[in-house]
């Protein structure tokens, strides 16, 4: 799929369906940008290995598309661009390695060597499957 494998900067969806969630993990880890993707679940396993396992900038659980508020990351984790060498005729990645202009001191410094993922999502109380989990500080009586 052309709009798939191409970065275009537009309001373009595409929606893939795989037989499994391994299935579904390898194609979107596949995909050289790593920009955006939502799964819909009614399981939280699912959710979090989703969550935990899929190479993209913006991670959408149970939203269509996953859009987080402005102070948040916007971007892809992989290949941020490409271009072809008329010299080597070559198409050449350059890699997001380094994340903006920031220096190495306190919050700044973590941000240097960390790559954000950001996470929508959306649970609804009456699609919980089995025993809510407790919360509740457990008590000698």
């Amino acid at each position: 799929m052309r709009c798939y494998k191409e970065e275009i900067f537009g309001p373009v969806l595409t929606v893939i369906e795989a037989d499994t969630l391994d299935d579904a993990l390898e194609i979107i880890n596949a995909n050289k940008y790593g920009n955006g993707t939502a799964i819909f679940t009614q399981s939280g396993a699912t959710a979090r290995k989703f969550e935990s396992e899929v190479e993209v900038g913006q991670i959408g659980i149970n939203v269509p598309i996953p859009v987080p508020l402005p102070f948040f990351s916007w971007s892809g984790n992989k290949v941020h661009a490409t271009r072809t060498d008329s010299l080597a005729k070559s198409l050449i990645k350059i890699q997001a390695s380094f994340l903006g202009d920031l220096g190495f001191n306190g919050k700044t410094g973590l941000q240097f060597y960390t790559q954000s993922k950001t996470t929508t999502s959306l649970w609804r109380s009456q699609d919980a499957i089995g025993n809510r989990a407790s919360v509740d500080m457990p008590t000698m009586q």
